[in-house]
């Protein structure tokens, strides 16, 4: 019972926290502090979180490498766009009941997610069987033939699989960049992924991590959570994807979804310490804004961004966080008796 309280407590505590947060975003959007540049840059580090904190799964809580993320993202990113333009089509057509924006949002949001997790079941069931590089050449394939058969096909932009050219971007997408619905996504993934990891599915793929071999041993179905894993983290890829092509430029090139981009979050998960997810939160946010901090140097933006991550390597190979987690109340408690410490310190001289 008392864990269930502590546990009750610890709920609390985040939502009071998120609500602060939300609250301090709606301030400074209101005070007109957030231009849409701000914006653009607080839309890409919402999905970079959802991106680095999902490929976390794979990596950090289950031990496996994985260079095909972007792969996932594109199916999700496609799949919300085309059903989206359809809905919207159909509205235009008459031939469908007029709903609102945000409720197609939402709609192209499930599908999306829930296409990239049918291609994660695809893509696990056989290469999950397999660990280390075999995984990441056939997770890195998957990502490419995905990108490749994009850009060739007619509804997605392209010019057909016979004409042997290069896709067009897909464009006529609806955009939406409200960033309190955003922020809203992004809070309740990242927030479903941390119950994820706590709960018995959580302690079983770190289990798997740690020792594969003694984990089947007692018992323990290693192919079925590693698929499970590779299923959820595929699934909010999706979701970032979804975001992705509705951030408000109206258009998707299957260039954005490239090897470098699955490359991109795979630093960010280590950068930010694999298994953890207040690194791979903090990390996305760095290195989402750090570029755009950096363009007033644009010559030597790359170099600089080179060098502050060798750095981080030679002086925290486990990366910024290591294993570490935050919580807020946790910070708060300690803060609490700190302060109740020195008056119990001073009742007990009083006696």
């Amino acid at each position: 019972m008392d864990n269930q309280k502590v546990r009750t407590k610890k709920l609390l505590v985040s939502l009071v926290g998120v609500g602060v947060l939300m609250l301090a975003v709606f301030i400074f959007d209101s005070l007109g502090m957030m231009d849409n540049y701000i914006r653009g840059i607080f839309i890409q580090s919402c999905f970079a979180i959802i991106m680095v904190t999902s490929l976390n799964l794979v990596m950090g809580y289950l031990g496996q490498i994985a260079l095909g993320h972007a792969g996932f993202m594109a199916v999700g990113a496609y799949t919300s766009a085309l059903v989206t333009k359809a809905i919207g089509l159909a509205i235009k057509a008459e031939t469908m009941a007029p709903i609102s924006p945000m409720l197609q949002f939402f709609i192209g949001i499930l599908c999306g997610a829930l296409a990239a997790a049918l291609f994660g079941l695809i893509v696990g069931i056989p290469a999950l069987r397999l660990r280390g590089d075999y995984l990441a050449i056939i997770t890195l394939g998957f990502g490419e033939i995905i990108r490749v058969v994009i850009q060739n096909l007619p509804f997605a932009g392209g010019k057909g699989l016979a004409s042997g050219q290069a896709g067009q971007a897909l464009i006529g997408i609806m955009r939406m960049n409200d960033i309190y619905v955003i922020m809203l996504v992004t809070m309740v993934c990242v927030g479903i992924m941390i119950a994820f990891v706590r709960s018995k599915f959580g302690r079983a793929i770190m289990a798997i991590r740690d020792d594969d071999i003694a984990s089947s041993s007692t018992g323990l179905n290693t192919t079925y959570y590693k698929v499970l894993t590779f299923v959820f983290s595929a699934f909010f890829a999706g979701v970032a994807g979804a975001i992705y092509a509705h951030r408000g430029l109206g258009t998707l090139q299957h260039s954005d979804f490239t090897f470098l981009k699955s490359t991109e979050y795979v630093i960010m998960v280590v950068l930010g310490g694999m298994g953890s997810m207040t690194g791979a939160v903090v990390a996305a946010i760095t290195l989402s804004v750090l570029p755009e901090a950096l363009r007033a140097f644009s010559e030597y933006r790359m170099l600089v961004y080179s060098v502050m991550l060798i750095l981080v390597m030679m002086f925290r190979p486990t990366g910024l966080f290591g294993s570490y987690e935050f919580s807020l109340y946790q910070l708060l408690t300690k803060r609490r008796k700190k302060a109740v410490e020195p008056e119990q310190t001073a009742a007990k001289g009083d006696n």
